[in-house]
């Protein structure tokens, strides 16, 4: 057996370590599995207090992806026999039968994004390639967040019946006006440029400099306090990042800026949701975004409107406890599941999605969705500050 997170501590010139982490599932595009997660959080845990351990470099096997999203296979299966398939508010709202899997997963999850978050050295995050759902989870909330000419970024889950997690509500809501309620209603794909653009990303340095990067960091003379060792890391990534800026890409984010704002300017979902589609854009990244969020969960597009008017103002912490209350009932609801089922199980890409508009979903089950299962003592999250 492979193992599948790699760990190594790497010698410095001046007597520390640098904690080296490979994710090493290429053929899963590394997608961020329950095993993974129990390997990553001890592990960082000890590198925190580990004095002579100054800086964490996390990375990925394989050129395609640093990491494509969560397992939601495993969780597909372990959805299976708890979802709802009644109609009923009522048998809804009495209905207390959740996978206790669903739960374990996310909850494990994002404790792992809220150390990366609150790391206390330089966590740099190498996210070339493919960088989705949870694997964004893991490079927004790194220290020094590092992009290249092939990172391709998303939120998609407005394809698979969730809604925009790992720390979405947070997020998303600090990007450019509108920017992150258009790419939670669109899971529209952005690239380094735009990561930079809207917050998601720190530092552009080509694929070919990685070895050498990691080379330079040995030879860094680490102080001993972590602020200095922050400033250290920053100074280096600019170094590498002017040799690099050359390839940036152009951002189609920021060529849209002023489109997208003008379109979620709007009442209500409803109409922003009309002004997406209804524009006429021959741009063939926005007409990706207009395909995405019509063929996607009009759940999950209210879901994902609800959570980031909730979320705005809210601690990370918060963020993170209200979206595994979510995570949990998606996983009973049974559109998550649908979707998972259509697009990477029986792979029809036809879900049967239980509402067709935002307009069809009452206000009983919205409620439903954002009230906690747990009190504020009970909360698996509660640990969090």
């Amino acid at each position: 057996m492979t193992d599948v997170v790699l760990f190594n501590e790497v010698d410095c010139d001046n007597g520390k370590k640098i904690g080296v982490i490979t994710l090493n599932s290429p053929k899963s595009l590394n997608a961020l599995s329950g095993e993974m997660i129990s390997l990553l959080y001890p592990k960082l845990i000890t590198w925190q207090q580990q004095q002579d351990l100054v800086a964490v470099f996390l990375q990925a096997e394989g050129e395609k992806a640093f990491c494509a999203g969560g397992d939601i296979v495993h969780l597909y299966n372990a959805m299976k026999s708890k979802v709802i398939t009644e109609s009923s508010v009522k048998e809804l709202i009495a209905e207390t039968n959740f996978a206790p899997e669903i739960e374990d997963y996310f909850t494990q999850e994002y404790q792992l994004d809220y150390l990366i978050h609150t790391f206390n050295k330089p966590f740099i995050v190498w996210g070339s390639g493919i960088v989705m759902g949870g694997g964004l989870g893991m490079l927004v909330g790194a220290s020094h967040r590092v992009v290249t000419e092939s990172s391709r970024i998303a939120m998609p889950e407005i394809s698979i019946g969730l809604f925009p997690d790992v720390g979405g509500s947070y997020f998303l809501n600090k990007m450019p006006v509108g920017c992150g309620l258009f790419l939670a209603l669109t899971g529209a794909s952005i690239n380094a440029a735009d990561a930079k653009y809207c917050q998601l990303a720190d530092y552009f340095v080509e694929q070919q400099y990685k070895d050498n990067l990691i080379n330079q960091l040995k030879v860094i003379n680490w102080a001993e306090t972590s602020s200095l060792n922050h400033d250290k890391t920053s100074e280096l990534l600019q170094e590498f990042e002017q040799s690099s800026l050359s390839q940036l890409p152009t951002s189609p984010l920021r060529e849209h800026q002023t489109l997208i704002t003008q379109l979620i300017d709007q009442h209500d979902l409803t109409e922003i949701i009309n002004a997406i589609l209804n524009i006429e854009n021959e741009d063939k990244w926005f007409s990706r975004a207009q395909k995405a969020l019509k063929r996607g969960s009009a759940l999950s597009a209210q879901l994902a409107y609800s959570q980031l008017q909730r979320g705005k103002g809210m601690s990370l912490a918060d963020c993170f406890r209200m979206e595994l209350n979510l995570a949990v009932k998606c996983g009973q609801f049974g559109e998550f599941h649908e979707g998972v089922r259509a697009l990477l199980i029986d792979k029809d890409n036809s879900p049967q999605w239980r509402y067709s508009s935002v307009k069809e979903i009452d206000r009983e089950i919205l409620d439903w969705f954002f009230e906690s299962r747990w009190s504020t003592s009970k909360h698996p999250l509660t640990m969090m500050r």
